[in-house]
């Protein structure tokens, strides 16, 4: 990783704390960077089908990578929100990229992204690099779960 401020790097003293979570993180193991090895929670569950680089309306604005993400990430809330949910409250997020190189060069741009839409919430994650997605134009497909406190 690069300087620290430019990515979405996990300590644990900027997570903001929750009372209807507990973040999983075994004695002795490095702090993950961006993530979170586990979370338990209570609430309602939100499950968010992928999301994908375009708009509301189905349009690509770009083929940026991290523009794509950002946009991902801001429909992931849009449909948090119809449930009554904040970006605080996901827990658990899949990222599947078409290209390992682009989403690593692309860490300084998808660390303002994340704060700025997400905030300091580091859900339990998981990237992976796949052959393709079901837009050709799409270059990340962001999956969550979320969980709402009773």
């Amino acid at each position: 990783m690069t300087d620290p401020e430019e990515t979405h790097v996990n300590r644990p003293q900027e997570a903001t704390p929750r009372a209807d979570i507990q973040i999983l993180q075994p004695a002795g193991w490095a702090a993950p960077k961006g993530y979170s090895n586990g979370i338990a929670a209570r609430g309602r569950t939100v499950v968010i089908g992928g999301q994908i680089g375009w708009d509301g309306q189905c349009r690509f604005h770009t083929s940026d990578f991290a523009a794509q993400a950002r946009q991902a990430l801001q429909n992931i809330v849009a449909v948090l929100a119809e449930a009554g949910g904040k970006p605080e409250h996901i827990i658990r997020m899949t990222w599947y990229v078409i290209d390992k190189r682009e989403y690593l060069a692309a860490y300084p741009q998808l660390g303002r992204a994340y704060r700025e839409v997400i905030g300091r919430n580091f859900p339990a994650m998981t990237a992976v690099q796949v052959t393709g997605l079901m837009e050709d134009a799409a270059r990340v497909e962001i999956e969550a779960t979320a969980i709402i406190p009773d």
